[in-house]
């Protein structure tokens, strides 16, 4: 961008819960030390981003939204600049960066090693309001200013953009739970309940790891469905078809040799899912809840099955850069086994409303958005 040019990007702002989205221009800041402004290429909407605009999490308003992003560097602040996997950065490079900043001061961050936990962590399009400088600090923008402290890292070469960004915040969230929380083991079987991103990502890593048998748990039938076609899972049971979840339980269980999966991976955001893993579950086996990640109410649960069961349960809470640089650095193995680019619906920003109405109806698997 040439210095005497007009540092203005075209940015989605949720200015009010529940109410219409605004395209608006927002003002772009020239990088500081450490700092790296993007032109950003793709914009992925989270289910979380729904949750965001219809404020089922309270966040400071104005913000532009965009928790994930891919985008080629522009400008670089002062001082030598490198990636996470200690490259040099330039201008024209390929990155994707983490969505948010651990303080480093905390307790769970000096002294529990729990960074995901940081109790002063800014994260992109969810706590730095559109009037923070500097900025834009969303993803679903044009532009976005790239703060000091941020992972970055460079894409590999020869990776479609499109697969990058199909588990560009489910893949380094499942890269934290099923490598840091509950690893996968070799040869086991693994149960995932849910088939949107996240719940492909916990049967794709699970595959990757070593896992003899990946059944995945979910619906629409469509979606299942493709999933297969590109490869995530070997065994797909259609729990909204199947209408009572007691045959669901009982075709997993048989699947499994009768007596369960030796981890069952939550992933659903369901509720209700929960009790219903934990039967899917063998004895002194483990379950590893990740999907509830916003408050979705109580559900009724048997404490009984914990004991009998004698289960390890596990949670997981978001990721931190270091994750989003894991799964960056396995896009090369991940699209190797999977086609990950036919999860990918690409809409124009104009259509952010649209967007999230799509996600928010399951009618979309993983949607993007190009500034």
């Amino acid at each position: 961008m040439p210095p005497d040019a007009v540092r203005t990007a075209r940015s989605v702002v949720l200015t009010e819960f529940g109410k219409p989205l605004l395209i608006r221009e927002e003002a772009v800041s020239r990088p500081g030390p450490g700092e790296i402004l993007v032109e950003v290429g793709f914009g992925g909407v989270c289910g979380t981003d729904a949750h965001l605009w219809g404020g089922k999490l309270r966040i400071p308003t104005p913000i532009v939204l965009g928790h994930e992003g891919l985008g080629t560097v522009t400008e670089l602040g002062s001082g030598t600049l490198r990636d996470a996997n200690d490259d040099m950065l330039r201008v024209g490079d390929t990155v994707m960066w983490a969505s948010s900043i651990s303080c480093g001061r905390c307790i769970p961050c000096q002294r529990h090693g729990e960074p995901t936990l940081c109790e002063r962590r800014t994260t992109y399009g969810v706590n730095l309001t559109a009037d923070d400088q500097p900025g834009p600090s969303g993803s679903w923008s044009e532009r976005m200013l790239l703060r000091a402290g941020t992972s970055v890292v460079k894409v590999p070469a020869g990776i479609d953009p499109h697969a990058a960004m199909s588990l560009a915040c489910a893949g380094p969230t499942m890269v934290h739970a099923v490598f840091g929380r509950r690893p996968v083991r070799l040869g086991e079987s693994v149960v995932v309940q849910g088939s949107g991103p996240v719940g492909l990502a916990a049967a794709l890593l699970a595959q990757l790891a070593g896992a003899a048998q990946v059944i995945v748990v979910g619906g629409p039938a469509s979606r299942l469905e493709l999933a297969e076609s590109v490869g995530i899972g070997d065994r797909h049971v259609d729990v909204i078809a199947a209408g009572d979840p007691a045959s669901v339980v009982a075709e997993v269980r048989d699947a499994t040799g009768g007596r369960g999966a030796d981890l069952v991976i939550e992933a659903s955001g369901a509720p209700v899912a929960v009790p219903q893993g934990m039967e899917m579950t063998r004895r002194g086996g483990d379950y590893l809840v990740v999907g509830q990640y916003t408050d979705r109410g109580d559900v009724s649960l048997n404490p009984h099955q914990i004991v009998y069961r004698q289960l390890s349960i596990h949670g997981s809470w978001g990721f931190t850069g270091a994750h989003l640089v894991e799964y960056v650095n396995l896009l090369p193995a991940l699209t190797a086994r999977a086609d990950l680019r036919r999860l990918v619906t690409v809409f124009p920003m104009d259509e952010c409303q649209t967007v999230l109405d799509r996600v928010t109806e399951g009618s979309v698997l993983k949607a993007v958005l190009v500034p």
